[in-house]
């Protein structure tokens, strides 16, 4: 089923959280190790990340470098597929633009629709390490904006080359994502909103926020993007924090602020269990909060880690 039509057809607040594939030498067992203790909340959706290779440079002696791709996590189409296959729940694989031609990202999403995986996130997603900016494949999508048109393009049968106008259309449900707190690149939030309004024109039909700490932001940004004539449904992202890494390294990572009253308590933490514990305390306050306002879904960020969102999960559904 689409993302879409669980949102339209939900009486409550759903629940859905995503995954990252795992790092280069584990198997699928570590997927179920993660989902697991999830199911017996009836999920609604399992997303699944995608990510780029890295790029690194070897010295090759004499001055000179060698270009050296590295993928550490394997396919996300494939960890839909097997999710969809043992779950029975929906999967939403991320596709970016990053990384991919035009005639790379028809494959993909062919692929998707062969599979019967009817649904997929589309994002830009984040340069290289090693690059300073973004920078797109040759022949390939610079902004999300153009990524879903070609995926909406497909959907209604219209394919790169002439020789497949008759091919079949495809059937799929396109979400994006958005920034409360604004992207980072963003001149301010209204500007970013009138970028994102474009991605709804384009055929986004549900939203997805990266991950707050501050529920009146996510308020507002609704609010805004309401009044600029974004409809869709806006799906909160959730994360509990669990460890001290994670207090310096989520905000500065993702560009998010952590309310007052929360960063008061932080810093009086002196151990991960004592993170933990006051994470799980206030992502549960968030995720009540907005089941009672009527959020449409809480999506969690697990970032493979499932006991903190089974915690907080636990205490509101």
């Amino acid at each position: 089923m689409k993302v879409i039509d669980h949102l339209r057809k939900a009486d409550r607040t759903l629940f859905s959280f995503e995954i990252l594939p795992p790092l280069k030498g584990k198997d699928i067992r570590s997927i179920y190790e993660g989902i697991d203790p999830l199911i017996e909340f009836g999920p609604s959706f399992i997303n699944v990340t995608y990510h780029r290779e890295e790029v690194i440079y070897k010295e090759k002696g004499n001055g000179l470098t060698q270009r050296v791709r590295l993928r550490k996590r394997p396919g996300t189409v494939g960890i839909c597929a097997m999710l969809k296959a043992k779950y029975g729940i929906d999967t939403v694989p991320h596709l970016i633009c990053g990384g991919f031609s035009q005639e790379e990202t028809e494959d993909a999403l062919i692929e998707l629709n062969f599979l019967g995986i009817d649904n997929v996130l589309a994002l830009r997603g984040d340069a290289i390490k090693n690059e300073a900016h973004f920078t797109p494949e040759r022949d390939g999508h610079a902004h999300a904006v153009d990524l879903i048109r070609q995926i909406n393009g497909l959907n209604r049968g219209k394919y790169l080359h002439e020789e497949e106008q008759e091919a079949a259309p495809t059937d799929l449900c396109v979400g994006a994502a958005c920034y409360p707190e604004k992207h980072p690149e963003a001149l301010n939030l209204n500007v970013d909103v009138a970028y994102l309004k474009q991605k709804v024109d384009a055929g986004a039909e549900y939203l997805v926020t990266q991950m707050f700490f501050d529920n009146a932001k996510y308020f507002h940004f609704v609010d805004l993007c309401r009044e600029a004539g974004i409809m869709v449904p806006i799906i909160p992202g959730l994360k509990p924090l669990t460890t001290l890494k994670h207090i310096a390294f989520l905000p500065k990572t993702f560009r998010v602020d952590l309310p007052d009253a929360f960063a008061n308590e932080l810093v009086k933490c002196r151990s991960d269990l004592e993170v933990k514990r006051l994470g799980i305390e206030w992502c549960i306050a968030q995720a009540k909060e907005l089941r009672e306002r009527n959020a449409p879904c809480l999506h969690f960020y697990t970032m493979g880690r499932s006991e903190a969102v089974r915690a907080v999960v636990a205490a509101v559904l």
